[in-house]
């Protein structure tokens, strides 16, 4: 159920959980721990997200599989977030993250090469 809400798209957090394919307790404790807090809340005490929220999570999601921890994960988004990039820290925080997501996604891409080395070996004696 999407509402509009002075021109910004919000969901609840079940719309949020289809749109990206987490499960609603996911989302709950990025919630919880502060990072994706809900923009709002219904009267009903509802989680609701805005766009910007989905942007955010997608952004969480690409992070996941690189190893990030969650607090380095605030970091991240608090230095993305920042417009004119004018936090002292933010350029050198920034280079080293990526230095290590780039180091992880090769690692990555080895291990999968590795897999896929032996699906070929078992189909060829399947």
């Amino acid at each position: 159920m999407t509402a509009r809400t002075s021109n910004t798209n919000t969901m609840h957090i079940g719309e949020l959980a289809e749109r990206t394919g987490l499960s609603l307790r996911t989302i709950r404790h990025y919630d919880d721990v502060g990072l994706l807090p809900a923009t709002a809340r219904t009267e009903g005490g509802f989680r609701v997200f805005s766009d910007a929220d989905y942007e955010r999570l997608r952004a969480i999601m690409q992070m996941k599989p690189l190893g990030f921890t969650l607090e380095e994960m605030a970091e991240i988004l608090d230095l993305l977030a920042d417009p004119n990039g004018t936090a002292p820290e933010g350029s050198g925080a920034l280079a080293e993250f990526l230095e290590r997501a780039v180091h992880q996604r090769d690692k990555m891409a080895r291990n999968l090469t590795q897999a896929d080395e032996f699906i070929l070996r078992l189909r060829d004696r399947a």
